[in-house]
């Protein structure tokens, strides 16, 4: 594909930067461990297979909040408590354990240098659906601003979540290249905003759709590092602007 201008990149954080997967088991053990400790009512009543299936009933119940992880986490959280008779007012503490791990990352290997890299030749902005701090895990210094679902009021694939991180950086859809591992979330849904797109696909995956394509298409965030570097003057429009 011939280069295009690249203003700004909006980057997905989960699953692009680091997987998901084993904050998610992690945070589930921790927070059991820590529920076992201060809250044992609540550890023998929903051990973690219980305490993901009341998770799912509490999101289930509150669609109008399904862009907020953070507040239907506190939810569950809470729920759990009192409905093992214990104090609620634990929910608090409790929430800071499950904070503390999901902001414990490990980066897929290529991915730190890559940002740095990717940043240091455009503005980057976090726009994410997940409910990771950047302050917290150490590498907001790379972003211009991390705007999530929960803030905007809606989440990825809604155009509108695309449209404020274009606002916020000054650039037009256009010039935006949102970056991310989601086929429907971040690849459909840039495309839909009118953003180019680039899809990281670490796992190889086979494009299911005839109707939309990636502009760009990666299987590390380094490869697409190099590709800014080996075409410079894609990335380097926001200077003028």
């Amino acid at each position: 594909m011939e280069p295009f201008p690249v203003s700004a990149v909006t980057l997905d954080l989960d699953d692009t930067l680091w997987p998901f997967a084993p904050i998610g088991a992690r945070i589930e053990r921790t927070l059991h461990a820590w529920m076992e400790q201060h809250s044992p009512q609540t550890a023998a009543r929903f051990p973690i297979e219980e305490m993901r299936a009341l998770r799912d009933c509490v999101v289930a119940e509150h669609p109008q909040h399904a862009h907020d992880l953070s507040l239907l986490r506190r939810l569950t959280i809470e729920r759990a408590l009192r409905d093992s008779g214990e104090d609620v007012a634990l929910a608090e503490a409790a929430y800071a354990i499950f904070f503390a791990e999901r902001n414990r990352v490990e980066f897929y290997p290529d991915a730190p240098d890559a940002l740095r890299r990717i940043a240091a030749r455009v503005p980057v902005a976090a726009v994410s659906n997940g409910n990771a701090d950047l302050a917290a895990i150490g590498i907001h210094h790379h972003f211009r601003f991390q705007l999530g679902a929960r803030e905007h009021g809606a989440a990825k694939p809604e155009p509108s979540i695309f449209h404020a991180a274009c606002a916020r950086l000054g650039v037009p859809p256009a010039h935006v290249l949102h970056v991310g591992d989601d086929i429907e979330m971040d690849v459909v849904g840039a495309a839909s905003a009118g953003l180019r797109s680039c899809w990281i696909n670490r796992d190889r995956l086979a494009w299911p759709h005839a109707d939309v394509r990636p502009d760009l298409e990666f299987a590390s965030l380094a490869a697409l590092a190099d590709w800014l570097d080996a075409h410079p003057s894609s990335a380097q429009e926001h200077v003028a602007a």
